[in-house]
């Protein structure tokens, strides 16, 4: 089992409880689940996530005036967020959805709005909920987004479609992205809180993916949806600021699950090259395994010092934009090279089910491709750099 270099950041003792209870929750719910839930492709696994809640776990980043765990600092969240992905990443990213809903709603809301949409996540029986920015037509370029909201008497009425939305369908709550005027691009974005019942808001088939499959993902359709102006989240045109200020905490996030996600495709491969014998020795001695073994814990590491530095950064208020993309970059492709790593160290058992290393490989994928690819990351870099 790899440890977090806690010598560089000593925990308090209430890190290191929820830490434990994850650890502990992730070798006996998530880890066992992790099979039977990909193999499923497109069910939410409701008894991992009611479990979970039971716990603690899927509130446990929401403040505590609400009902929360009250962790709300990013670094805290990265470190959940690291040992959950550890036991799986996919699971692990549903386990914590409701922080990606909470985020622009805690930036963007109103007392009022966060007592009535955050308050029910931190039951022991919370709703799944949902961010809808995604288009068809608009994935990257989150500014471009033609969803259109009409202001009329008493609020707004939505119409568009939204594309690959996690927990399409089975969230109960939903961040929608719309905007008052495609040419004003980001200064015409705005967020609308919505509930899965709302008259007009319907759903498509969930899609079948190659990986991440705790989270169903679907087409979310608003055919003249009407909004009462209670439910604008933020001032008019302030939806896109909320969203980018979200994206760097949620990219942070999404980087230590990916770094989980590669720290447990590390402990697999180093526990079977330990096991594994070929011309008399295990292969871990063997200099070809034991070097790539070397470089899986070196980029583990660098990920995992990225999104420490991000998220310390996020926490004390600092600009953070490009240190959240160097983190995401950096996790997202270690955990591809660490998956890819692991299969060829396993072999012909990595490349089978009967192991979990192959699903992990699927898994690592998306994590060069959600809340902006690898090549979006880079841009954001360059540009920092300029």
């Amino acid at each position: 089992m790899v440890r977090l270099p806690t010598e560089l950041v000593p925990l308090t003792e209430e890190q290191q409880a929820i830490l434990e209870l994850c650890r502990q929750f992730g070798r006996d719910m998530i880890r066992p689940a992790a099979r039977a839930v990909d193999e499923a492709d497109i069910e939410t696994p409701w008894q991992v996530w009611r479990a979970a809640a039971q716990v603690g776990i899927t509130g446990f980043m929401l403040p505590a005036e609400y009902g929360g765990g009250g962790f709300t600092d990013v670094f805290t969240q990265c470190l959940v967020q690291e040992e959950l992905s550890a036991a799986d990443a996919a699971i692990g990213n549903l386990l914590t959805s409701g922080g990606f809903f909470a985020d622009p709603v805690l930036e963007l809301g109103t007392p009022e709005q966060c007592e009535r949409w955050l308050r029910p996540l931190c039951t022991d029986d919370p709703p799944m909920t949902a961010l809808a920015v995604t288009e068809p037509d608009a994935g990257s370029d989150s500014a471009a987004i033609t969803t259109r909201a009409t202001t009329v008497d008493g609020g707004y009425r939505l119409t568009g479609q939204k594309a690959w939305i996690s927990n399409g369908g089975v969230a109960e709550s939903y961040v929608v992205f719309a905007t008052l005027d495609p040419a004003l691009r980001s200064r015409g974005v705005t967020a609308f809180l919505l509930s899965r019942g709302t008259p007009g808001l319907s759903f498509g088939a969930p899609m079948r993916k190659m990986g991440q499959r705790a989270i169903v993902n679907t087409e979310v359709f608003l055919d003249d949806v009407f909004v009462p102006e209670a439910d604008r989240l933020g001032a008019e045109g302030q939806g896109f600021y909320g969203l980018m200020r979200t994206f760097d905490i949620s990219r942070t996030v999404l980087a230590a699950s990916a770094t989980g996600l590669a720290r447990a495709c590390l402990e697999l491969a180093v526990d079977y090259a330990r096991e594994r014998t070929q011309f008399g020795k295990p292969i871990i001695e063997h200099q070809a395994v034991g070097f790539r073994l070397a470089d899986m814990a070196a980029r583990v590491d660098a990920a995992r010092l990225l999104v420490w530095r991000a998220a310390r950064r996020l926490d004390a208020g600092l600009p953070c934009t490009a240190e959240s993309a160097m983190a995401k970059l950096t996790a997202a492709e270690t955990a591809m090279f660490c998956s890819w790593a692991a299969v060829q160290t396993l072999g012909g058992w990595g490349y089978s089910r009967e192991f979990l290393a192959e699903k992990w490989m699927r898994d690592a994928k998306l994590e060069e491709i959600e809340e902006g690819t690898s090549d979006i990351q880079r841009m954001i870099i360059a540009r920092s750099l300029r």
